[in-house]
């Protein structure tokens, strides 16, 4: 079975509230182009439509996107609603406000809970939706996340919003936001090659409240914002010539092994990438590639 073949389905699924998505989904930073946050290179447009109409044929039915994913010529949210509308019922789109760029693309300091209404409605406009299924508050190093999230319970009461969930958190804000409304994901920057206690921990107290953990950066590692890492350990290495795969293959189904309520978004603006990446959640590992995974994360620390 090759690649193209393999589809989102062989992943699983997992419930976002009421909405069930494949395990594997799609996150839309790296369509605009070389450098999504800034000034680079911007994507090649029709290559980026055939990309996202190819996650859907493979069976994605969660995209993760957001209003600040713009470089200089291209916006992720419009090449989705370009791509993809009228939505399909059982597309799920999950977006984030927090952070936010002026038109130059230059950030601005964390969004203040009376300005979270204007960024929920800008996705909207630019999503061509009537409502958001599901918005995420993406920390951005504020102690408490009452005030934004409340803010944000509010605009879901409203109607403009369908399921609500928080970002870059720690345990103490998941169990803030659970006091205000109900979280349905949680996303955090969590990989193999990067140990994090605390993202252990938030990981294993989403599980036990049936909350989604959806990792970032799960295949860039310390590239982050950049892109894929070629910087692998060498047990992912070792895993991934034992399985005759590719080592994003591995990253993204150790990801997905640690939890059925672990969904991964990774992002690419390649069409062979793509399918590679949703191949990958037909990826099983066994014990002995996750003791070895694992002890190798285990010296990183």
């Amino acid at each position: 079975m090759t690649a193209e073949t393999i589809t989102a389905a062989a992943s699983g699924t997992w419930r976002l509230g009421d909405l069930p998505v494949h395990r594997i989904g799609f996150g839309a930073m790296r369509l605009t182009g070389s450098a999504a946050f800034h000034h680079g290179t911007p994507s090649d447009r029709e290559r980026s439509l055939a990309v996202l109409r190819k996650a859907v044929e493979l069976g994605v039915n969660h995209i993760d996107t957001a209003a600040f994913y713009f470089s200089s010529l291209r916006s992720a949210n419009e090449l989705i609603n370009t791509a993809l509308s009228p939505y399909g019922d059982d597309l799920v789109i999950a977006t984030k406000v927090g952070p936010y760029r002026d038109h130059h693309g230059e950030w601005g300091t964390s969004a203040r809970p009376d300005q979270l209404r204007g960024h929920v409605e800008e996705n909207l406009r630019q999503l061509g939706r009537d409502h958001l299924d599901v918005v995420h508050l993406r920390r951005m190093r504020q102690d408490s996340i009452a005030e934004h999230f409340g803010a944000l319970a509010e605009l879901r009461e409203a109607g403009l919003i369908r399921h609500l969930g928080i970002s870059a958190v720690e345990p103490r804000h998941l169990a803030e936001a659970l006091e205000i409304a109900p979280v349905v994901s949680v996303q955090n920057r969590y990989a193999v090659d990067r140990p994090d206690p605390v993202g252990d921990e938030v990981l294993r107290l989403c599980g036990e409240h049936g909350i989604a953990f959806v990792p970032f950066y799960a295949v860039a590692g310390a590239a982050g914002e950049q892109g894929a890492t070629t910087a692998h350990d060498d047990a992912v290495l070792s895993v991934a010539r034992a399985h005759g795969v590719g080592p994003a293959q591995v990253r993204i189904a150790w990801t997905l092994h640690q939890g059925p309520h672990v969904l991964a978004i990774p992002g690419t603006g390649n069409p062979d990438h793509l399918a590679e990446n949703v191949a990958a959640g037909a990826l099983r590992l066994g014990e002995d590639d996750l003791t070895r995974l694992g002890e190798a994360r285990g010296r990183a620390s």
